[in-house]
């Protein structure tokens, strides 16, 4: 057998043990509770390739079991993973209007962005008035000590889950990306202080934006929205307007999603 002949039947396993491994999850979804043959039986594999199987899925959390009567059913890592798609889908959906009269308000581009490992993901995108040619942020990945919506996500992590990411190398952008580990953490605190953040040609030269923190009804931050736009037209002397424009906002999208009320 060459080489190649091994990579494309490892690969072609691989395929097919994903596939098994949904189809366990889908028959457990389907009965709500069943044991090892049960399972095997439904998705038509031996018993012991069924336990392996489970006893995968299982030390992920997706599938428990029932220690009296030896029944598997779906864990608590299901919940956790359908939570995520849900938080993620609810704050796209909700976003749409806030992000279009936060544009309309500042007559810059605004955008929502989540958190995705370690950059932040732009999820809504809405062109205000003043842009010509607004850029195209949606679905773009941006990373987070340079942007403001990434400092509003950086700001908001767990310590030692930030600590991780700032014992990074950074990446430096432009002549003003902010990359020393004490002053990227002196960043973070501020803006949970204040309550958002401010970039200035930190990714790109002659770009400056701000972001504010969005919460879900447990006042966890979930993602910020902000805007971004030129230099001549978000100075200095502008940003603390635009800083209460996108604090608002964020207020407003927050009470969407059931924060504060």
């Amino acid at each position: 057998m060459t080489e190649g002949e091994e990579t494309r039947r490892g690969v072609a396993g691989s395929v097919q043990s994903v596939e098994r491994a949904v189809s366990v999850l889908e028959a457990l979804a389907r009965s709500g509770g069943a044991g090892v043959t049960e399972i095997a039986d439904e998705i038509g594999v031996h018993k012991s390739t069924a336990s392996r199987l489970i006893g995968v899925l299982e030390s992920r959390g997706l599938v428990d079991q029932e220690k009296e009567r030896g029944k598997y059913y779906l864990g608590a890592g299901i919940l956790r993973l359908a939570g995520a798609a849900a938080i993620r889908l609810d704050i796209s959906q909700e976003s749409a209007p806030v992000c279009r009269r936060l544009a309309e308000a500042t007559g810059e581009t605004a955008n929502v962005a989540v958190l995705d490992g370690d950059a932040a993901v732009n999820i809504m995108q809405a062109r205000g008035p003043a842009e010509v040619a607004a850029y195209n942020w949606l679905g773009r990945r941006t990373p987070l000590h340079a942007t403001a919506s990434g400092k509003v996500l950086l700001a908001a992590m767990p310590t030692a889950v930030r600590e991780s990411l700032l014992a990074r190398e950074q990446q430096r952008f432009t002549a003003r990306t902010v990359t020393a580990p004490a002053a990227l953490r002196a960043a973070a605190d501020e803006v949970a202080a204040e309550g958002f953040a401010v970039t200035r040609e930190e990714l790109e030269a002659g770009l400056n934006a701000v972001a504010a923190p969005v919460r879900r009804y447990d006042g966890t931050v979930i993602g910020a929205i902000g805007v971004s736009g030129p230099v001549y037209r978000m100075g200095e002397e502008r940003l603390s307007e635009l800083a209460e424009s996108c604090t608002s906002a964020a207020g407003e999208l927050s009470r969407r999603l059931g924060f504060g009320s």
